[in-house]
């Protein structure tokens, strides 16, 4: 039985998972993609937190986790401000 393929966003996450910065000519020659900045914001849009870095002149990419500012700030976007300082203030 023949093992199912995996699709280049499945690589291109597989390769972002090792902690690493990955470089956008490294997504560029070694996916194919014509565009890596639409892939990494594909994979954003799925839920991962990809952070964009300049190393040496390049893009480089890196998967990381959402610091406590980010998801402060998403949830504002969402619900509002639901902070005590907003709700209990005179």
């Amino acid at each position: 039985m023949a093992r199912k393929a995996q699709t280049k966003k499945a690589k291109v996450l597989k390769l972002l998972s090792s902690g690493k910065n990955i470089t956008w000519k490294t997504l560029r020659t070694k996916f194919d993609l014509t565009s890596p900045r639409a892939m990494i914001d594909t994979l954003r849009n799925e839920g991962n937190c990809i952070y964009t870095n300049t190393v040496d002149g390049t893009t480089a990419y890196r998967l990381g986790e959402p610091s406590k500012a980010i998801i402060a700030a998403g949830l504002k976007a969402f619900e509002g401000d639901y902070s005590y300082e907003s709700r209990y203030s005179n």
